[in-house]
């Protein structure tokens, strides 16, 4: 009873706390898209100039409670494809100006866009791939439980640099201490690693690996 009355409780909280955030991300995002703006244009020429057209990646990811939405970034990879006609490896077509771009974090910058339409949120979980989905255990799956953001707990402990399970974990920790003050600490942390470029890539691969899941097969 304890228990369930302490979770209504943290329930409760995260959505007052998810209000607040809204205005707060609308404003925040509104006022840095006018703010940027010549750096959002710098950054479409200069994405053209070495990578072509289109300048900006969409993907689908999932949002707030798992429902879909487009995720916009600045392209980092080329399309350079094999002798059968498939895209090469993502480490092959990240060029020097895409690593430059993750490094600096100005990749994410269209995402403000997704925070003025309430698809993502600042700070909250980083919205993953649509096909990770059914591989989440039950305790995982809480981190849809808020908007996801552009940046977020796991991201200033770690970024790609930890493990799928570590991320997880601190997603969901995120999602049972919702807190203003906590955000803005993510916020201040945010902007320390970036000008640090810390994690920016897992070792061996271009950003992360594969999510494979984590569910125990029943009987072993």
């Amino acid at each position: 009873m304890y228990g369930e009355i302490e979770q209504k409780k943290t329930a409760d909280k995260r959505r007052t706390v998810q209000r607040i955030k809204r205005v707060f991300d609308f404003t925040a995002a509104l006022a840095a898209v006018i703010a940027f703006a010549p750096l959002f244009v710098l950054v479409a020429l200069l994405v053209r100039l070495n990578l072509g057209s289109p300048v900006l990646f969409r993907q689908q990811r999932p949002g707030l409670h798992g429902k879909p939405f487009h995720v916009y970034k600045f392209r980092t990879m080329n399309d350079r494809k094999d002798s059968k006609g498939e895209l090469l490896p993502d480490a092959e077509r990240l060029t020097a100006f895409g690593k430059l771009l993750r490094k600096t974090s100005m990749d994410e910058l269209p995402q403000l866009f997704n925070v003025l339409r309430g698809d993502m949120s600042l700070i909250g979980p980083r919205p993953l791939l649509m096909e990770y989905l059914p591989l989440y255990t039950e305790e995982q799956q809480k981190r849809h439980w808020v908007r996801p953001g552009i940046t977020g707990w796991a991201q200033v402990n770690g970024r790609n640099a930890i493990s799928w399970e570590e991320k997880f974990a601190l997603d969901v920790w995120y999602t049972d201490h919702p807190s203003l003050l906590l955000d803005a600490k993510i916020l201040w942390m945010t902007v320390k690693k970036v000008f640090r470029a810390d994690g920016v890539q897992q070792a061996g691969h271009a950003t992360t690996s594969k999510f494979t899941g984590n569910r125990k097969v029943e009987g072993f």
